[in-house]
């Protein structure tokens, strides 16, 4: 057993092996991690990503897209991204099955509510997080219907294996094939009460969030990239400073660089992820009914708003520069089980 693994929550800098890789769809690769010992690893929840650490200062965030009940892997799908910073690349090209990966996490940004019914759209390697979500919903018997949409059939991850196994709750919507998807007509179909989540490209959650802002409907959504926060202090491409609160030393930030970047340049220790800098879940709500224990969504909402609002805050200092993200490590994580809670039925499900 691998002493670093026993009893802890999440992962910090262990090392996994990559056990599988393989081709997923088009453009899309898949690992399977698991502890070289054999051990088990931590538990998560559906829209938990892990951090992989590729190389000195080269962290990427991939949402987990395994079986939640498979304690012995870790399962994320990379869709390589020629114009990217090398991330997607070191894992198609240079990650081989045998190798030692050190990831951290997992940690849930993302996270699933209860509801009396859902509605999943993905665009593209924006499946991955909702693959796990649906297993959970499908296994506690709620309401579902997937909404997926993608370039071409043959660049969209996991859709045989869902349009199988989900038959007609799932809408394979390849672009050259039927266009753009049809929101309205999705969102016209959901019940009072309905929870919308999605992920995918930025021009698929703006539409998606200005439909369900003008029908009243909760929306849950995960970004590849951060949405542009209007600074009204700093005009574009203005260099400005940043006092570091807890030393009190000041550091200035290029007109071209992150405060990430100034951060790093100055020799600042910094505990960062994917230098993104995109606030990973937004939701509109609207009153609702709830199914868990009393009081139990008034929690959930309140420690939704105060993760958010944190959040906000820290993309717009962060977004001022462009881009960037940085996590506080005296802050803990959300938690990362779910509330759902599954019925038995019988068989199982393929852990991938």
């Amino acid at each position: 057993m691998n002493d670093n693994l026993t009893g802890v929550g999440v992962l910090d800098h262990h090392k996994l092996r990559v056990v599988a890789k393989e081709v997923a769809a088009e453009g899309v690769v898949s690992l399977v991690l698991a502890d070289p010992d054999g051990g088990d690893l931590p538990a998560w929840s559906p829209g938990a990503h892990l951090d992989l650490v590729l190389g000195q200062n080269l962290i990427r965030q991939y949402s987990l897209c395994g079986a939640v009940t498979d304690r012995r892997h870790l399962r994320v799908a990379v869709l390589r991204e020629p114009e990217g910073r090398g991330g997607s690349q070191s894992v198609h090209d240079d990650v081989a099955v045998g190798d030692l990966i050190a990831v951290k996490g997992p940690r849930n940004n993302f996270p699933l509510v209860d509801a009396p019914a859902y509605l999943f759209v993905a665009g593209g390697i924006g499946i991955t997080p909702l693959k796990p979500m649906i297993a959970e919903v499908d296994g506690c018997g709620a309401e579902w219907t997937l909404l997926y949409g993608g370039r071409t059939a043959a660049g969209m991850a996991f859709a045989d294996v869902l349009a199988q196994e989900y038959s007609d709750r799932v809408q394979v919507r390849p672009q050259d094939e039927h266009g753009l998807l049809d929101l309205d007509a999705a969102l016209d179909a959901v019940s009072p009460g309905t929870a919308v989540y999605c992920c995918g490209p930025e021009p698929l959650l703006a539409a998606l969030e200005e439909k369900c802002r003008s029908r009243g409907v909760e929306l849950h959504l995960e970004r590849f990239s951060p949405k542009s926060v209007p600074s009204e202090s700093d005009s574009p491409g203005d260099a400005f400073e940043v006092v570091l609160h807890r030393s009190g030393r000041t550091v200035t930030v290029g007109a071209d660089e992150t405060v990430l970047d100034a951060l790093l340049r100055d020799g600042v220790e910094v505990d960062f992820s994917c230098r993104e800098g995109g606030l990973r879940n937004m939701r509109t709500d609207r009153p609702r009914r709830r199914s868990g224990p009393p009081g139990f969504g008034a929690r959930r909402r309140r420690a939704g708003r105060e993760r958010l609002h944190d959040g906000l805050r820290l993309a717009q200092l962060l977004g001022a520069a462009g881009s960037g993200s940085l996590t506080r490590k005296d802050r803990p994580s959300a938690p990362i089980v779910s509330p759902l809670r599954p019925r038995p039925r019988p068989g199982g499900r393929d852990p991938g």
